[in-house]
């Protein structure tokens, strides 16, 4: 099949010819199930793309990895006997790791959410209030 020569050509295609196109630009057939309507954002954006060079290398790259890479830790792992610190209107609060959990103030947690909860009087995320996390970017 030869390759429309604009984006809006997509419009007119049937079904059968939008997966005959995907056959061709990829050299695999569609996903089954898949909507004309995307079948036609899809192949619109890999005809603009190949028009206009491709992605960027940074992004081919990172794509290229794919689940390959191993995720990276969100906090790092707390161990029985580690103490984490706090300050929070003018108060040291001191919580102790253990292998059940948390002791703060001579009470056993489950969570280091329910500590902060109990610290703050407000609903908190332990390991963002104790500093094991950051800011979720936005």
């Amino acid at each position: 099949m030869r390759l429309p020569r604009d984006v809006k050509d997509l419009e007119d295609l049937a079904r059968a010819d939008l997966l005959d196109l995907w056959q061709a630009i990829f050299d695999a057939p569609a996903p089954r199930m898949l909507s004309q309507p995307f079948l036609r954002r899809f192949i619109a954006f890999e005809m603009q793309s190949r028009r206009h060079g491709g992605l960027p290398r940074a992004v081919t790259t990172a794509l290229g990895k794919g689940t390959d890479a191993k995720p990276k830790a969100s906090s790092p792992a707390l161990k029985p006997g580690r103490r984490l610190l706090r300050e929070w209107n003018g108060v040291t609060h001191v919580v102790d790791v253990t292998d059940q959990g948390f002791a703060w103030n001579g009470t056993s947690y489950r969570s280091l959410s329910a500590i902060a909860r109990e610290i703050t009087g407000a609903h908190w995320s332990g390991p963002r209030f104790f500093g094991l996390s950051s800011k979720p970017s936005q």
